[in-house]
Formats: structure tokens, C-alpha cells, sequence
């Protein structure tokens, strides 16, 4: 799957997408699920915690392995994706889309323009 271009990507293999409320929607790449295998476990962050950027906010968990799971800029969770304590599998089935993590509501919604594009993304990976 490729990355999709209108998001923007942290080298930590987390996705951005700018709502048009302002808040921001977190998951993790593709690439990031693939490696990973299949997950078996989300550890969402709490509604109204506030994390600085490339914090540790939460710890998905597959047969092969835990990963942090980082903050890709300052401010506080907004919303998390419910539906991955029952399900985290979504998170493998459409890492793009249902398999969504957490909202957040940035501090400084221009932070994320420090955040890697599709094409540098994908560099990154090959490096």
C-alpha cells in the first residue's frame, strides 16, 4: 500500500491527517502495521492527557512484539479510537483508515510542517 500523499509522517512510523475541525488524526503507516504483525493489543492514551512532541502516548502489542507508539507533535488527546480495545486488528485490516489510534488538539497546528511527506517517508524507509 502506498503512503497516501495529503498526510504528513513522522520518521517513527506514525501519520498525520489536519481535520477540518483543526484537530489532528493519528495512526500508524502500512509499513509500520507490517512490521509489526498481527496486533493483539492497544493501550489507548486518556481523553485530555497532554503529551510533547515524540512523547511516548501509548503501546500497541503483537504477537511479535510492544511498541510505543509516539506523539507526532505538542498538545492534548482529543479522541482515541475506541473500537481498537475490542479490535485491534483494525489497526492491520485499514491502518489508513478505521485502524485510526487517537485525535489530538495540537498546541501549534503548524508544527506538523516539520513532519516528513509521503515521498520523504518513503525515502526514509530505504535509508
Amino acid at each position: 500500500m502506498s503512503n497516501p500523499n495529503s498526510l504528513k509522517y513522522a520518521e517513527s512510523h506514525e501519520w498525520v491527517r489536519v481535520e477540518d475541525t483543526g484537530e489532528l488524526t493519528v495512526g500508524i503507516t502500512d509499513h509500520a502495521q507490517d512490521l509489526l504483525g498481527d496486533l493483539v493489543y492497544a493501550e489507548l492514551p486518556e481523553v485530555g492527557q497532554r503529551f510533547s512532541a515524540k512523547e511516548e502516548c501509548m503501546l500497541l502489542e503483537s504477537v511479535k512484539a510492544a511498541s510505543d507508539i509516539y506523539m507526532p507533535v505538542n498538545g492534548e488527546i482529543a479522541a482515541v479510537n475506541s473500537a481498537l480495545e475490542d479490535s485491534p486488528e483494525l489497526i492491520n485490516e485499514d491502518s489508513f483508515g478505521e485502524g485510526w489510534l487517537f485525535k489530538i488538539q495540537p498546541d501549534n497546528k503548524s508544527d506538523i510542517e516539520s513532519m516528513l511527506s509521503a515521498e520523504a517517508y518513503e525515502t526514509s524507509l530505504d535509508a
